[in-house]
Order: structure tokens, then sequence, then C-alpha cells
């Protein structure tokens, strides 16, 4: 092996991914230590030299969210301070995405902060899944890449697919679920929301035929799982059969969504493996992985 050969550098959030990502590029993955001290703070050792090689640091900010972006921060570090040649930071879930913009005066660019701290501590180049605005591409300075998640869900969707409306939960999610619903070769229909918190939403009305058919309700990610009970309610209520299958990018799960989603009207749950899945996960959940398709996108990146 000589010095130039990539090598990837694993946080804690999602080992799984890490590891199948790094047998998919065929690179080993390097030994390190990833310690949380009694008062909370983080300790970080790299234990195998990374000098002089491309090195990919794999670590989603999926929650706990603060202490997963304070580790990716400290893995680009290290990797930086020991030499690298290069930091590859691949961050299947970007948390604070949502955050592209102000509502209000005196509020923060979060997305941008986070941005702006990757670079900072050492990233040459960003890989992301499925951003939830693009608007974050345009705080970079170095180079990124946003994993298509398409073409992954509509494989995995194929089966399930006959005889559904494919169903975006907003605006901002039409786009994407009218190519899946020309992947797929289904008609499309829009919910038209309004956002009253971070977990609660509103829809006040539905674009697109539904009447008496069954709905797959698409989204990149499910959080609280507010926007799909929401979807549900406004979907039978335009005349939708109570059979649903519901697809997102990124399974973030968080407070209550088990509550929410036992739901006997939901007949599936599918979601990628950008962040690991919960182990005790309700019996609907399905998780397909993405990793090949980033693997390309690293694989492009190292020159390879």
């Amino acid at each position: 092996m000589s010095w130039s050969d990539p090598i990837l550098l694993p946080g804690t959030a999602n080992p799984a991914f890490a590891a199948s990502l790094a047998g998919e590029l065929g690179i080993p993955i390097a030994e390190r230590v990833v310690q949380r001290f009694p008062d909370g703070e983080l300790g970080i050792e790299l234990r195998e030299a990374v000098s002089r090689r491309p090195v990919v640091v794999v670590q989603p900010t999926s929650p706990p969210v603060a202490d997963n972006l304070l580790e990716l921060l400290g893995l680009l570090d290290a990797a930086r301070r020991a030499g690298a040649e290069r930091v590859i930071a691949v961050v299947p879930y970007f948390g604070y995405a949502r955050g592209d913009s102000r509502h209000g005066r005196r509020e923060p660019i979060l997305a941008r902060v986070v941005a702006d701290a990757i670079q900072a501590a050492g990233a040459s180049h960003l890989i992301t899944v499925d951003l939830h605005s693009p608007v974050v591409e345009g705080f970079l300075t170095i180079p990124s890449n946003d994993v298509d998640p398409v073409p992954v869900v509509c494989a995995a969707l194929a089966p399930v697919a006959e005889d559904v409306v494919v169903v975006s939960p907003d605006l901002g999610r039409a786009r994407t679920a009218t190519r899946i619903g020309a992947t797929l070769d289904r008609p499309v229909a829009v919910l038209h929301k309004r956002r009253l918190s971070g977990g609660d939403v509103e829809v006040q009305r539905v674009s697109g035929e539904v009447d008496g058919r069954s709905c797959l309700i698409v989204d990149d990610m499910i959080s609280t799982g507010s926007t799909v009970v929401e979807a549900m309610r406004a979907l039978e209520a335009a005349g939708a059969r109570p059979a649903f299958v519901v697809a997102a990018t990124h399974g973030v799960f968080t407070g209550g969504a088990r509550a929410a989603l036992t739901d006997a009207r939901i007949r599936e749950i599918v979601v990628t493996d950008t962040i690991a899945p919960d182990p005790g996960a309700w019996p609907p959940t399905r998780v397909v992985t993405i990793v090949p398709a980033v693997a390309a996108v690293v694989r492009e990146t190292l020159g390879g």
C-alpha cells in the first residue's frame, strides 16, 4: 500500500453505514478512539497514521445532533492535523439543513454556521444525501455533492407502487414526488401545509385526485411523524383509502414518532440507512441501503 491510498475514518453515529461504505470502496478503516468524559467533553485519538493519505470521514449529524456534530468536527480536525492529504466529509444526514434562512431579524442561519464549521475543521469536500434545502450547498466554498436518493427509493417502492398516488406532503417536496411518480408511472398529488411549530403542521388543501386510491407519501425525513399523521388525515378527508405507504430518505424518528406512526392505516414505512436504524423499530419499517450510491460519488471524488 502506498501513502496515497485512502483510508476511512468512522464516527460513532452510524458505524454500520461506515463499515459498509468501506467495504463497497475496498478501503481500510482507520483505528481510532472516541470517548466522552464524565463532564460530557469529547476525546478523539487516531491510532493509525493518515499522513499524506486521503481520509474519508463518515459521520451523520443525527440525534443527539450536538454530540454527533461536535464529533464530526473533531474527526475532521484530527485528520487535518495528522497531515491527511485531503479530508472528504461524508455526512449522510446533514442536521440543521432546515435552518437555511431567517424568519425574523433576530434568528441565526444555523445551516450556514454548520457549513462554516465543517470547512473550518478541515473538510476539503462534503458529500451529503438528500439535503433538506439545496441552499446549503451555496454556503460552502469547498466542492460538494448531494447524493440523489430517488433511484434507490423507487427501486424499493416498485413492488408496492401498483394503484397508488404519489403524494408530496408540501410544495417543497413536489419536484421529488413528481420524479418518483414519473419513474413509477403513477399520478402525483401535492398537499399544501402550514407549519405551526417545530412539531406541528396543518394541511390546508389537497391538489390532485386521491378519491378511492391508496397513497404513497414521500418526504426527505420523518422526525416526529406529525407531517405523516396530518397528511393521512387530509388525504382520508379527500376520499383516499386508509392504506398508506410512507417513504423517506432519513428516518430520524424523534419524540413521539413511534406512537404517532403505530397506526393500522400505515402498511409500510420505507427509509434509507443514512441514520442508524432504531433496533427497536416497529415492524412496518423497512430500511434500504443507499451506500452503493454514496460509494459511487466518493469513488469519483477520490479519482478512482
